[in-house]
């Protein structure tokens, strides 16, 4: 899980959701809610390579609240990595935002569970074939 989030706010154009992307070195935003009663949302990289730059739409005259996907889904902090995978083969995504009550954390990505599963299985294997 990478801590910790990057925001921005619905109404700003997807060329800045792209500068501020670029410029902090992640492949997603969360959308802010716009009142406690609002659901947060999420903007990534492919949503803006999908649904503006592959339609030929000016980035910087579409809003990030007409490509975002919302509601956002989130997992928790305690749930197991194999839970997380399952869940993200479902939904066809590669990045659950962290939630730890009302809190937003952090982000758990696909790169989070092949590093995790490589970590448990394909580096011991190797280290144990070394040491016979």
């Amino acid at each position: 899980m990478t801590k910790g989030i990057i925001s921005i706010k619905e109404g700003v154009t997807v060329d800045e959701a792209i500068r501020i992307m670029t410029e902090r070195h992640v492949s997603s935003l969360i959308v802010e809610k716009v009142s406690n009663a609002d659901v947060d949302g999420i903007i990534t990289r492919k949503d803006v390579t999908n649904k503006v730059i592959g339609h030929g739409k000016d980035p910087r005259n579409v809003l990030v609240s007409e490509v975002m996907t919302k509601p956002l889904m989130t997992v928790t902090r305690k749930m197991d990595i194999m839970q997380v995978a399952r869940l993200m083969a479902r939904a066809d995504v590669r990045r659950f935002p962290v939630r730890e009550g009302d809190q937003l954390i952090g982000i758990v990505s696909n790169s989070d569970i092949f590093r995790a599963y490589s970590l448990d299985n394909v580096i011991p294997k190797k280290v144990k074939a070394k040491t016979k």
